[in-house]
């Protein structure tokens, strides 16, 4: 499996990303009443880049659906998405698309 950029991984919109460092970052919150979430209180999306793209899943009839992100994209993701790994001494997570919180412009 290469995991270079521009790389494609194997079944169907799995994701490799590369954590950024000091992530996660802040984010402030406020609820409609006005009272403001703590940071303590609540889960901090992670920040990472993607660095390799599956060519993505199949639906039923066995039509092809493209991914959404690609190699390069800077991403949010969950505190506990993916799996870490280790390739050619570089920590990786592989994910599933479904577990991007969005894609940072």
């Amino acid at each position: 499996m290469n995991l270079e950029p521009k790389g494609e991984l194997p079944d169907g919109f799995q994701t490799a990303a590369r954590p950024r460092a000091g992530s996660p970052r802040p984010v402030r919150r406020k609820t409609k009443g006005g009272l403001i979430i703590p940071d303590t209180a609540k889960e901090k999306p992670a920040e990472g880049e993607i660095v390799a793209v599956g060519e993505g899943a199949r639906k039923d009839s066995g039509e092809l659906i493209a991914p959404s992100v690609k190699a390069g994209d800077r991403i949010l993701f969950g505190k506990w998405s993916g799996t870490e790994v280790t390739l050619n001494g570089e920590d990786l997570l592989i994910m599933k698309e479904s577990d991007i919180l969005g894609i940072i412009a």
